[in-house]
């Protein structure tokens, strides 16, 4: 029903916002060049200079720091270099030098939008020092995945008059679609000047699109490529040892379980051709990932951790399938670890993402071992998507399964998202599953998910996003992820956008609204409300902030505990708190977020504190902090509770290949410090030795009446190598 409305909306919507810039031919290079940050070969001054335009904090004002940047290719690889000048080069910002830690640093960046589909890009920054970041970006900018990673090389040097770089992408690594002896890309370049938050960007970008945009890129030409096709193949080999305090049979007093785990395996990964990339894993093991940042739940309903595993990464964005409420079709957390995190073994499994033809493709096909009270499970997605009306449209397919030995569940969804005209959308999506366990009768209505959203993408002016999703009480995706179930829900939320370009400090304000309401499918009662209103700002040195009142109704059909201490019972509530957010520009060495919220929670009181400092000692060490302090008060039932999540992050390096990584957690909640060491050695591209030490200490020993939990709870020392070979 949506689409029937949609179409005759689309068929009369333009393809774009306005005429395009005709493609840019870029320059093919004639002469090698050495990769070494010089910038000095003759092969480089053949190449002409691109065009820059202040993005910020004044659009369209002459850039204040000289910058020089090109791009070219040749059979193999896009090449791009910059000339960063600067009047005060002590000023120059090198905060980090950890792999995939932007912090504040200058950096410089190139986004490729290697199929030209305005909707996806390939995001690959630098900084002084030569440290490597990559994201992918996804939904025209509106999703940006920091857990991938991909091949490619950068050298930087940094003299008396600024920093030079030269950075160099495989063809392989992009991927692409070429037609004839021709391929069009979408390329947006920037350098961030991070003391002054001056961006300057090729092509000119106005403000009211983010810079990260792929619809916003200038479309480039270059002809005759071709990317190789090497076969990489990653054995890997773990070793260590550890131990766990569990119950003994008889629950009356703890053991230690000890295990010296000895593992091997194998990742592969090959082009099948420049637009279709296959990964297959034999033995998967993720040992060497970060843990996830624990979180403090103060309502009755699930909290999301996002996927943070490499081989789930790659073109991840394809299988997004997201609806309102935070409902997902697939999760791929759901693959390989159990409810509470804990690893599931892989077995194995496969993973082709690319285009073919017209159609985006992602295949996915994983195996996992049995485990104690666990079954061997075999999870599958199959996705496809293409650019329908004009080159900002799209719609697909998706399918999920999930098997074991107690029978299937299936989802099958579709979904568009539609341009209608200028910065106007409309996505749609509809979805239904099945399982063995439904009982007989159930019908589509009561397995199906609904939704619909009407935005105006833009951050100049009027922004507005109306959202309707409806979850049917039976609908269940077995590899997706659900906070709640057999809903209808409403969202508005619009904001106004004011440039400031006079004001001396002030870069943008924009007052907003929101309206979030819940309904019982059941009986249409409201279950859930959120209403807002707040003025947020920015500044031209890259702070902001912002104070938000909101006003909260809940319905609570079953009572629930927050914070480990208090119980809110079942009943109707309306309440009201007020937010203030400051936040310090990211390129001050020493800066902190600061979020502090007071009002009523409930049928009692809270106070929140939210403080986030950052210290960069030095390019060789960082110390960061949250600390989260939550007071409730129910004095008409004389319960209380202080709830307290606190983490310190020490990162260090010696250079780009040796770091270090200490994560250290407290969880009131829990009563548990849990403590994450990562010492990494990275001996080049996709070849690293991993030294990992985990460790959960109890602070709170009593467990049960007569009963003391040990110390540690949990102790793991593991050492895990990984080469990767190009065949």
């Amino acid at each position: 029903m949506h689409f029937e409305l949609a179409v005759p909306l689309i068929l009369a919507a333009s393809a774009g916002p306005g005429p395009a810039a005709p493609p840019l031919e870029l320059h093919r290079l004639a002469g090698p060049i050495v990769l070494d940050g010089r910038l000095d070969e003759a092969a480089w001054a053949a190449v002409p200079l691109l065009p820059l335009t202040q993005y910020a904090p004044v659009f369209g004002a002459a850039p204040v720091q000289r910058t020089e940047i090109r791009v070219a290719y040749d059979d193999e690889y896009l090449y791009a270099a910059g000339a960063f000048y600067d009047e005060d080069p002590g000023g120059i910002r090198i905060n980090s030098l950890y792999r995939d830690r932007w912090n504040g640093d200058d950096a410089f960046a190139i986004y490729v939008d290697p199929f030209n589909d305005n909707r996806n890009a390939k995001w690959f920054g630098t900084t002084p020092a030569g440290i490597r970041f990559d994201l992918l970006v996804s939904d025209d900018g509106a999703t940006l995945n920091g857990s991938w990673d991909a091949f490619w090389d950068v050298r930087t040097r940094v003299t008396e008059s600024g920093w030079f770089a030269e950075v160099r992408i495989p063809f392989s690594t992009l991927g692409f679609q070429a037609r004839g002896d021709e391929t069009v890309m979408g390329l947006t370049v920037t350098r961030l000047v991070s003391r002054t938050g001056e961006r300057v960007t090729f092509p000119a970008i106005d403000p009211k699109f983010e810079f990260r945009q792929p619809s916003v890129a200038q479309d480039v030409i270059v002809r005759t490529v071709g990317a190789r096709k090497p076969l990489y193949a990653s054995p890997w080999l773990l070793a260590g040892a550890g131990r766990t305090s569990v119950l003994a049979g008889t629950g009356d007093r703890f053991r230690t379980a000890r295990e010296s785990p000895k593992d091997a395996g194998l990742d592969l990964r090959y082009g099948l051709s420049s637009e279709l990339t296959l990964d297959v894993t034999i033995n998967t093991d993720f040992a060497q990932v970060e843990a996830d940042d624990q979180q403090i739940n103060l309502d009755r309903f699930s909290l999301f951790f996002p996927e943070k595993r490499r081989f789930f990464q790659e073109r991840s964005e394809l299988f997004d399938f997201v609806m309102g409420g935070g409902a997902r079709l697939f999760h791929s957390r759901r693959i390989g670890l159990d409810a509470d995190a804990a690893q599931v073994g892989i077995l194995g499994g496969a993973r082709l993402v690319g285009r073919a033809g017209a159609w985006d493709v992602g295949l996915l096909d994983m195996q996992t071992d049995r485990k104690a009270g666990l079954r061997g499970e075999n999870f599958a997605v199959a996705r496809l998507r293409r650019s329908v009306f004009n080159s900002y449209s799209n719609a697909g397919l998706m399918v999920t399964s999930r098997r074991n030995a107690d029978g299937a569940n299936m989802v099958l969804g579709a979904d568009g998202v539609f341009r209608l005209t200028g910065d106007t959308y409309l996505t749609t999506k509809i979805a239904g599953s099945v399982d063995d366990t439904d009982p007989g009768g159930t019908g589509l209505a009561d397995r199906s998910a609904l939704n619909a959203r009407l935005q105006r993408r833009t951050n100049r002016g009027l922004f507005y996003s109306l959202d309707v999703t409806r979850l049917g009480p039976a609908f269940d995706p077995g590899i997706g992820f659900l906070q709640r179930r057999d809903y209808t829900r409403a969202d508005l939320l619009a904001d106004w956008f004011f440039f400031r370009d006079e004001h001396p400090w002030l870069r943008r304000i924009w007052p907003g609204m929101l309206a979030f309401s819940t309904f019982r499918n059941g009986d249409g009662s409201l279950e859930s409300g959120q209403y807002a209103v707040w003025v947020q700002w920015d500044t031209k040195a890259g702070g902001g902030g912002w104070i938000e009142p909101k006003l909260f109704v809940e319905d609570v059909a079953q009572p629930f505990r927050v914070g480990g201490e208090a119980e809110i019972p079942a009943g109707r509530y309306t309440y009201a708190d007020l937010q203030v957010a400051l936040q310090m520009s990211d390129g001050a060495r020493l800066r902190t977020d600061i979020d502090a919220r007071a009002g009523t929670f409930f049928d009692g009181t809270r106070v929140q504190l939210i403080a986030g400092p950052t210290w960069n000692a030095s390019p060789h060490l960082e110390l960061g902090a949250d600390y989260q302090y939550t007071r409730l008060r129910f004095p008409d039932r004389d319960q209380k509770a202080d709830i307290h999540l606190a983490r310190l992050r020490v990162r260090s390096a010696l250079d780009a290949r040796l770091s270090g990584n200490a994560f250290v957690q407290y969880n009131s909640t829990t009563d548990r410090l849990d403590l994450n060491l990562r010492l990494r050695y990275n001996f080049a591209e996709g070849t690293d030795l991993w030294l990992v030490y985990d460790e959960g200490l109890a602070t709170d020993r009593a467990f049960e009446p007569g009963l003391l939990r040990p110390r540690s709870l949990n102790r793991t020392l593991l050492l895990k190598y990984s080469r990767t070979l190009v065949l």
